[in-house]
């Protein structure tokens, strides 16, 4: 039986494709003294950049058809065959429901949301802070009217909510898809849960997201996997499956920070995405890894280096191919050109 299907709910709360635990309170009374006591760098000792991304470069199509800027933690622009995708945008100072409280940016944003060009789509996974800023999405409704909103199943509430007309929202179950300008968008299970409060977790859909673009020249356009937050399951072998036949994909996104052993059926960690690479079947057909969901905010008790030290050597270990461009820095990706940046290397 596939293991990809829509979603389950009990009640109120929707599944995982498989038992998960997302650690509650004897996870917390574990992980304190750690957190207590922790003697890691969690958060860089000075402020990092000034990283700036140069707008200007948006007014050209990529040559190669695909162009993905970072803008730190899970935040992307995609531009595939001209058609702009903003992916969980936060431009909030904290990935927190408080602007005095809460995990705070390890840098500035690369530039104002006014600067940001003309947006087809905007892409929310689910709704943690982290991924889903209040008042970057109302400020986006009022910028960008014109923009399609596309999430899982519940979170268009909190959109509308924030500001986004409720006409430009397309809510999608595991499994659905929703077509913006050209581009098809597909939802796919992922491991994981929801919810911004004590009392809303599981209520809204949380889920992984393939991007591709229309055939060209006979082959197939270009094709992303944006994995946002999930532990290591065997899902992620399926997908590549289903995938391969037709070329795979030419960029696999995949988160590699904020992991932990008090929690680790919902976040990979560098292992587990390599893991996970290798199950989609990357390795072998031309992918590459780029890792996202790392740098930006302290969300767990490693290093905010630690991650992309550990797949580094991975990388290294095991002939992966890495994509990791500088933050902020609009770049063209060139199937199977890797592209490694040591940013992170320097305060």
């Amino acid at each position: 039986m596939s293991l990809l299907q829509r979603a389950k709910k009990v009640g109120r709360r929707y599944q995982n494709p498989v038992p998960t635990s997302v650690g509650g309170p004897d996870a917390i009374l574990k992980a304190l003294p750690k957190l207590l006591f922790n003697k890691e760098e969690t958060e860089p000792k000075q402020p990092l950049g000034p990283f700036t991304t140069d707008a200007g470069v948006y007014a050209q199509a990529a040559g190669s058809g695909l162009r993905v800027t970072w803008f730190g933690h899970s935040c992307l622009l995609v531009e595939m065959d001209g058609v702009r995708v903003l992916i969980d945008p936060v431009w909030e100072q904290r990935a927190s429901p408080w602007q005095w409280l809460g995990p705070k940016r390890f840098f500035p944003p690369t530039l104002p949301l006014e600067a940001l060009p003309r947006l087809d789509a905007v892409l929310i996974s689910h709704d943690h802070y982290d991924h889903l800023g209040a008042a970057t999405v109302g400020r986006l409704a009022r910028l960008q009217p014109e923009a399609r909103w596309v999430t899982s199943l519940g979170v268009g509430e909190r959109l509308r909510r924030f500001g986004v007309a409720a006409e430009r929202i397309a809510e999608l179950d595991w499994t659905e898809r929703a077509e913006v300008a050209g581009l098809r968008l597909t939802a796919w299970p992922a491991r994981h849960f929801s919810g911004r409060g004590l009392h809303d977790r599981f209520t809204t859909l949380w889920g992984s997201f393939v991007i591709e673009g229309p055939e060209r020249g006979g082959g197939r356009g270009s094709r992303v996997y944006y994995g946002a937050d999930s532990g290591f399951w065997d899902g992620f072998a399926e997908i590549g499956e289903r995938y391969a036949a037709s070329g795979g994909f030419d960029l696999v996104m995949l988160e590699i920070g904020a992991s932990s052993p008090y929690w680790p059926d919902i976040h990979l960690g560098p292992d587990r995405a390599a893991q996970a690479f290798e199950a989609m079947g990357g390795h072998a057909n031309g992918a590459m890894l780029m890792p996202i969901h790392w740098g930006l905010f302290n969300l767990a008790l490693h290093g905010w280096r630690q991650p992309m030290e550990r797949l580094t050597e991975l990388a290294g270990e095991r002939g992966l191919r890495l994509w990791s461009p500088h933050p902020g820095e609009p770049t063209e990706v060139v199937r199977g050109e890797a592209l490694w940046s040591s940013w992170w290397k320097r305060e």
